[in-house]
Order: structure tokens, then C-alpha cells, then sequence
């Protein structure tokens, strides 16, 4: 289940014993969620140690599901749900969690921190004019420049290290992420660039191979 929002549904002067565990809202993608089932949120809690980047997954347990008004049993793919835990409420509160993929442990994708992808760019930009009143062309990409990486609900910058032809006569790029991200390969990402002070959507592509992080 790719995670598009999360809260704490603690209101200020809750009771200890009334205290309730974070939620997570999302759709599910593929396989079916059980309420009691074993959980686990990827990359989760992302620190610096000793100049390194260290992902910390997240295991909990459903405590419960709900799909608008209904409470539910299990879910399957479609339609949004919000999935009570019983992580930390601070973990969960602002919508923390956007961004992290939750599944079973054991069956998760893995966290990358750079990525080869198939791109295909746009011809011109959309909303922005150039001198003669069309829509401006997209400018090739360049090594090192920096673009904003969108993969499922996550949002990451990405300097490209390089760019190739492909097997089938594609252009790819190689692409550091500022932060890991819990992708898989074949998965859609949305390219943009920052033009006039304003990210644009440049292009589109699809994830080749990547390098994975141990955690």
C-alpha cells in the first residue's frame, strides 16, 4: 500500500488509557491487508549516522481499518483506506508517513538510493511561454543538473550522474536520490525541472535498475 496520508487521531487531553496507535491512509496496490496482520513501513525512519544515511523500517501491527465510515475486516486493491497501527502517534502526526510503501514483512520492495531509468521527455513545457507566445521547448538533460523525482506519493530531489542509450535505442539516466525511496523496478516516475523558480514537469520514465540499500 503506497501511503498518501497519516495523522494522530489524539486529541490534547486523551487519557493514557484512551490513547490510540498512528494511522496511515492509502490504496493498496496488490495483495489483500487482514486486521491483526504483521505489518511493516518502508524506508520508515530515515537519520544520519556518522555522515551515512540509515533507513529504520517500521513494524506494527493492524489494529484496525476503516474505509470512510465502515470498518473492515481485510482490504483489497482500490478505493482509499486508513489503517490503524499501533506505531508512535508522533511517527504519524502531519502526514509523516507520506512517501513510505506498507505491506508484510518479507514481501516488501527494496530501498534504493540511485536509479537507472528509461526517459522519454516532453516536446515543450507546459504553462510557460517563450518569446513568440508558444509553449517553451524542453531543453535536453544535463549531467549533474538536479530534478525533482516523483515515485508513487514520494516527492525526492535526484542529481543525474550520467546519461546512455539503452539496449532498445532508449535514452537513461542515472539518477543519485537525495533520500532512499522503497520502489521496484518497472514502476512509473514523473521528471521535473526548476524553471523560473517553479518545478515543471519535463518528462516521464520507468525504472530499470537501481542501487539497493542494506539495512
Amino acid at each position: 500500500m503506497i501511503v498518501i496520508r497519516s495523522f494522530d487521531v489524539n486529541k490534547p487531553g486523551h487519557k493514557i488509557e484512551e490513547l490510540q496507535g498512528g494511522v496511515a491512509g492509502g490504496s493498496i496496490v496488490k495483495g489483500v491487508l487482514r486486521v491483526g496482520d504483521e505489518i511493516e513501513i518502508r524506508p520508515g525512519i530515515i537519520e544520519k549516522v556518522g555522515g551515512q544515511t540509515v533507513c529504520k523500517p517500521i513494524r506494527s501491527k493492524i489494529k484496525d481499518m476503516h474505509s470512510e465510515n465502515n470498518q473492515l475486516q481485510y482490504a483489497v486493491p482500490g478505493g482509499l483506506i486508513g489503517v490503524g497501527t499501533q506505531i508512535d502517534p508522533t511517527l504519524t502526526r502531519a502526514d509523516h508517513l507520506v512517501g513510505n510503501v506498507l505491506g508484510q514483512p518479507g514481501k516488501m520492495p527494496s530501498i534504493y538510493v540511485d536509479l537507472e531509468v528509461k526517459y522519454f521527455l516532453l516536446k515543450r513545457l507546459l504553462g510557460v511561454k517563450s518569446k513568440d507566445g508558444e509553449n517553451a521547448k524542453v531543453k535536453k538533460l544535463a549531467t549533474s543538473e538536479m530534478l525533482m523525482v516523483n515515485i508513487g506519493s514520494t516527492a525526492v530531489g535526484g542529481r543525474l550522474l550520467g546519461l546512455k542509450k539503452g539496449k532498445d535505442d532508449s535514452e537513461q539516466a542515472k539518477i543519485e536520490l537525495t533520500q532512499p525511496v522503497c520502489t521496484q523496478i518497472g514502476d512509473k516516475v514523473a521528471l521535473s525541472r526548476r524553471i523560473e523558480k517553479h518545478w515543471r514537469l519535463i518528462g516521464w520514465g520507468e525504472i530499470v535498475k537501481g542501487t539497493t540499500m542494506k539495512l
